[in-house]
């Protein structure tokens, strides 16, 4: 359903990604992603449609993330590159359109832009109740429903009740009741968003009543399973920072670390979400590293430009490559053989000072297995020259630990070393 819905947009994306790409004529003439004249006219001749069809595929592609307007050029965004080959980001697709239905038809005019966003805040409301419905459900019902949650947002923000049409604060002491005058300002917002909903595939309106689409019941599904996972967070860090979330994470099992993980993501928008993590894996502290790339392969695909981003960063390189790796399909067994030697060591000190800093010794003795070298000399030799900024303290901490007494110190005169710059 979801490709089918999006197909005449990803068709108007894939000509904009062939026909208005850098270097070539510009997409838009206002600066505001709207297309321009002359360019819908190619489009619609260059596709057989007419300029108005082209104009409302452009309009879907935008909103569902396939079309990227940056200045006067249009760029495929991730979704499109991954259409043939990952389902999931049809899906995401489709979501972005969905929560963006309110921008997909204009709002009827002479309504207060107020009373516009009191209805768009109420309708997730509506959604879940036509979601628990599992059928339709006649648009009076849905209507009380809406006014009734829109009495409640107001309350909320303590609004004084005014008399209808006339602006002036009700002079009873008892406020006046408001239900006439919300539902004759409601029912025609409320006939907007049921359309604007069935116009992005959410749901079937029409005859008096209101029905969810397999799709958009999915959609709603998920959402309302998103709530309930943010409102289980299993450590109490939902509203924690990246860097304290991921300190919070630290001493959890990986599988309770991975359910604290969603419960964050699920609690805010992805795009923020991912830079925060990101942030995380720049700062001091090697663990933090290495548990916002694990919180990030929870993300999954949107957070592959990011991770693509950072990738020429030396300090984040490794895990980036290892995580797109994987996100391409790679066996995560064999992910690391994508890093070369010297990648590969420098992670491995990485992991190091990660063990030192938060683990016990002989984990820190353990770790020797995991580095690609054969011998130990070769690793120290190899450690040295890698140039990581924690190498001094990593190797005093494994001489220290280690039980082999000439170890130990073949490790102290490599640390030694390193700090004299010998």
């Amino acid at each position: 359903m979801a490709r089918t819905g999006l197909a005449g947009a990803v068709r108007v994306a894939r000509w904009a990604d062939a026909a208005l790409g850098p270097g070539r004529d510009g997409a838009t003439a206002d600066g505001k992603a709207t297309l321009s004249e002359a360019t819908a006219e190619r489009a619609a001749t260059d596709l057989g449609l007419s300029a108005a069809q082209i104009r409302a595929d452009w309009d879907t592609a935008r909103l569902a993330g396939l079309i990227e307007v940056h200045g006067d050029d249009a760029r495929p965004g991730w979704r499109l590159r991954a259409w043939d080959r990952d389902d999931s980001a049809v899906l995401r697709g489709w979501v972005a359109l969905f929560d963006a239905w309110s921008l997909a038809c204009p709002e009827p005019d002479a309504h207060e832009p107020a009373a516009v966003a009191e209805v768009v805040s109420a309708m997730p409301q509506v959604l879940s109740f036509l979601q628990l419905s599992a059928g339709p459900v006649p648009v009076e019902q849905l209507l009380d429903l809406l006014q009734q949650r829109v009495t409640e947002l107001r309350t909320e923000r303590c609004e004084v009740s005014y008399e209808p049409g006339t602006g002036r604060p009700a002079g009873s002491p008892v406020p006046a009741d408001p239900a006439p005058a919300v539902d004759a300002s409601l029912a025609p917002l409320l006939d907007w968003a049921l359309r604007a909903l069935a116009s992005v595939g959410a749901l079937t309106y029409g005859a008096g009543q209101a029905t969810l689409t397999p799709l958009g019941s999915w959609a709603v599904w998920v959402k309302l399973e998103q709530i309930c996972v943010a409102a289980q967070s299993p450590a109490g860090n939902i509203e924690q920072s990246a860097e304290d979330m991921l300190r919070g994470c630290a001493q959890l099992r990986p599988n309770a670390a991975r359910a604290e993980y969603r419960a964050w993501l699920a609690a805010r928008p992805v795009g923020s979400a991912v830079t925060e993590l990101i942030h995380a894996a720049r700062g001091d502290d090697a663990l933090l590293r290495g548990l916002a790339f694990e919180a990030l392969r929870v993300v999954g695909a949107p957070a592959e430009p990011d991770v693509r981003a950072v990738v020429d960063e030396p300090a984040l390189r490794p895990y980036a490559l290892l995580w797109l790796a994987e996100h391409d399909g790679v066996d995560p067994e064999d992910a690391h053989e994508v890093l070369t030697r010297e990648e590969a060591t420098w992670l491995w000190v990485d992991t190091a000072a990660a063990v030192a800093d938060h683990g016990e010794a002989p984990m820190l003795v353990r770790h020797l297995e995991s580095a690609v070298q054969p011998t130990v000399p070769r690793l120290l030799d190899e450690v040295r020259a890698v140039g990581h900024p924690r190498t001094v303290q990593v190797l005093v901490a494994l001489a220290a630990a280690h039980p082999d007494p000439a170890l130990a110190k073949a490790v102290r005169r490599a640390a030694f070393q390193v700090h004299t710059g010998r």
